[in-house]
């Protein structure tokens, strides 16, 4: 993407051994789900050993508005940002950190306001993200709500209870500029900017508005950091006191306030189990005493209460005596923060009671006896009727009419459940009562975990894709694709299988590590593949009415895949362009993975078919396929038809996601990495000739090889008819 002429912010993104989240990050800035697009990106690679550099420049070879600085050594966070902060051109600038990420709109949002308002600092509000997924709100939310559009900081001196990083402001750069600072060379490297900017600003805003995720707990944070250099705490306020003595006749009234704040901050530090370590806790009480001496007002008079008597401690050096204090301030802390979770929990109450209440009726459920002529089926949580479940519950119905087949499904997509087929709404009374007494249950991602499966009900795990990219267990070496997966309890679900269906050995060796447990592995193929390889010339010509696709148009299939790694990977291929580049004689069907929000816009010769109830169908209808990752493209090998890949980040892909094998060296069929490349492809036919043939005949013997119509039928009389294995190769257990 090309730079705007006029830059309003510009970000400054240091980045030092983060390539696990660094995608995320980047794609928050820079992908379709920010509107404005009059910034500039400035990422510093603070000579970072892993691969944050390449991804840095892989990024930026695809959008202009994004410049890498390679350092050649490392200079730490605060001089990184100095950096960046000498090369940016916009009239703000805002320091992100690469491992944090921005919320949909924000941009948008912060340059309404700084146009509106001109302001030296806008404040944004933040979330916290925990490692399991879950979003907080900062607990000092209200000020922002309470907050006129423009103030200055002797109106609302309230605002210095913020929280004082440099992500959490968006400054005018000529201002931060004309104020002479620099960020410091150790933990608290912000704070000697973010006091003083608040300070010397004669225009404040603060927006109403999370614009910012900052990502609570991770590994290297130094908030769960044991490490001596909290004691740099101490030289960043000296800074912030030589800065009021500086500019005396603007900061001296708020002297008092950050005292306050620097006594509060130090004492919490050392309240904080594990922070400065147990050798040392007494040596940073003493600087904490020293610098209180040392800085303390005229005319200071301590706080009441508890905090008043600790401060009064931390003056005179009475280190035994605070030691004695600590449990109670420790508590003081703790029952802060378990209020803060009480409000937090009673505006949470309705949906947490409504939670035990399913849980109980479950339970009570599983006491009713079971119904051996009951099977449940879902797919894809619950949210419709696909894939391997109903291949199985399709050649059940033919097989052992004898087993009622019944359907779990999220309310707002019933409507996807075929006529004549029974259902129940997931969490309804009639969905736990159905599933508790059921004798089989049949899906292809997990139950939920807090509806466990009686003593003798079986158990079928059907699976949905072979694994290209790290799955299970394996991604404990991805946090940023996990996104706070809970491994112990997956270990657990994957106890509650009984089989395993796999649609080939690579995929057998891969789960049976990844997914640990005692359960039998099916190597039938996949049931849902059995649509494809008995498929006649009508159904192709059916599917293509239903579209309203002419006889004798090519129709090319793209269905690319979810970024795991990303809450909303950016579009990669320019949609219409493509469709332009492909000709009058070819229809582009667009399908959106369930995980991503369609963004196909209405265009000549693109029909968006994300919301087309079978992807089965698609491909059957279909002349080629276009994917990136997506396990489409082994299902799709069975029907031998032309496949091309189209994967320009591959390298990111690679590295954020981890993969099993290299895609683009084993290839079924020709590979693209630009949309030059891809339409150059379709214009001279490369993707039909005998070489790109071989290719495919080599993948689809390796990832296809039980796939001849019958999947279903082998999974159906060895689970529901208790017949023996019959697959098409060595049967094999779980480990």
């Amino acid at each position: 993407m090309q730079p705007s002429e006029d830059v309003l912010v510009s970000i400054v993104l240091p980045v030092y051994q983060v390539q696990e989240y660094l995608p995320e990050c980047l794609d928050s800035i820079l992908g379709t789900a920010q509107s404005f697009q009059g910034i500039e990106v400035v990422a510093v690679d603070d000579c970072s050993p892993d691969d944050s550099g390449a991804l840095l420049d892989e990024y930026a070879a695809r959008d202009q508005r994004l410049r890498v600085v390679h350092l050649p050594q490392n200079v730490g966070l605060g001089r990184a940002r100095s950096e960046g902060l000498a090369r940016a051109k916009g009239e703000y600038v805002w320091f992100v950190d690469s491992d944090d990420r921005l919320t949909d709109g924000a941009l948008a949002a912060i340059a309404e306001r700084l146009k509106r308002t001109e302001p030296d600092v806008l404040l944004v509000d933040h979330a916290l993200v925990d490692p399991d997924g879950g979003v907080e709100r900062n607990v000092r939310a209200h000020l922002f709500r309470d907050a006129p559009e423009t103030f200055t900081l002797a109106e609302r001196p309230d605002t210095l209870d913020l929280i004082m990083t440099a992500w959490s402001r968006v400054l005018r750069r000529e201002f931060l500029l004309g104020l002479d600072l620099e960020f410091g060379h150790g933990y608290y490297e912000d704070i000697s900017v973010t006091y003083p900017v608040l300070l010397a600003a004669r225009r404040l805003s603060m927006l109403d508005r999370v614009c910012y995720h900052y990502r609570r707990g991770r590994e290297g944070a130094i908030t769960n950091t044991s490490s001596p250099k909290h004691f740099d705490l101490f030289g960043q306020y000296e800074r912030i006191f030589a800065f009021i003595d500086r500019a005396a006749d603007i900061a001296e009234p708020f002297r008092r306030a950050v005292f306050d704040r620097t006594v509060r901050h130090a004492t919490t530090v050392l309240a904080a189990p594990g922070l400065v370590p147990e050798n040392m806790r007494r040596d940073f009480f003493r600087q904490a005493s020293e610098h209180f001496r040392r800085f303390r007002p005229r005319h200071y008079s301590h706080p009441s209460g508890l905090r008043g008597l600790q401060y009064r401690l931390v003056e005179r050096g009475a280190y035994p005596a605070y030691v004695a204090l600590e449990p109670l301030n420790r508590l003081r802390l703790a029952l802060r923060t378990v209020l803060g979770r009480a409000r937090g929990a009673a505006r949470r109450a309705p949906r947490l009671a409504a939670t035990a209440l399913r849980r109980a009726y479950y339970r009570g459920c599983l006491l009713l006896p079971v119904d051996d002529s009951l099977a449940v089926y879902a797919a894809y949580w619950s949210r419709g009727y696909a894939c391997n479940p109903a291949a199985v519950f399709e050649k059940a119905r033919e097989l052992t009419p004898g087993i009622r087949g019944v359907w779990v499904v999220v309310k707002d997509r019933t409507g996807s459940i075929p006529p004549g087929v029974e259902y129940v709404v997931d969490g309804s009374a009639r969905c736990l009562r159905t599933m508790a007494r059921a004798k089989y249950l049949v899906n292809n991602v997990n139950f939920p975990y807090e509806q466990p499966k009686r003593r003798g009900s079986v158990l079928v795990q059907t699976q949905h894709g072979t694994p290209l990219k790290k799955m299970g267990t394996d991604l404990r070496d991805h946090p940023a694709a996990a996104r706070g997966m809970n491994f112990d309890r997956l270990v657990e679900q994957c106890g509650r299988w009984d089989f395993l269906v796999s649609p080939n050995p690579h995929t057998t060796e891969v789960f049976t590590r990844v997914y640990p447990g005692g359960y039998e592995v099916l190597q039938t193929g996949y049931p849902r593949v059995d649509r494809l390889v008995n498929a006649s010339p009508g159904q192709a010509n059916r599917v293509r009415d239903e579209l309203g696709i002419a006889p004798g148009e090519t129709v090319v299939l793209y269905a690319p895949t979810h970024r795991d790694h990303q809450d909303q990977a950016a579009a990669l291929l320019d949609v219409p362009r493509f469709a332009d580049q492909l000709g009058d004689d070819h229809v582009l069907l667009v399908r959106s993975h369930y995980f991503d929000t369609p963004r196909t816009a209405p265009s000549r010769g693109v029909v968006d078919v994300s919301s087309y109830p079978s992807i089965e169908d698609l491909c059957i209808a279909a002349d080629v396929l276009i994917t990136d990752y997506s396990s489409v493209m082994f299902d799709y090998a069975a029907l031998d038809k032309p496949i091309v890949i189209f994967a320009p980040d591959w390298e990111t892909y690679r590295r954020a996601r981890g993969v099993y094998f290299d895609l683009l060296a084993e290839a079924p069929g020709v590979v693209a990495t630009t949309q030059v490349q891809l339409a150059e492809i379709f214009r001279s036919g490369e993707y039909t000739g005998p070489r790109v043939a071989e290719r495919r005949s080599g993948f689809r013997a390796r990832f296809c090889p039980y796939d001849d119509g019958h999947a279903a039928e082998r999974v159906v009389r060895r689970v529901f008819l208790g017949e023996p294995a019959n697959t098409n190769g060595p049967a094999s257990a779980g480990k």
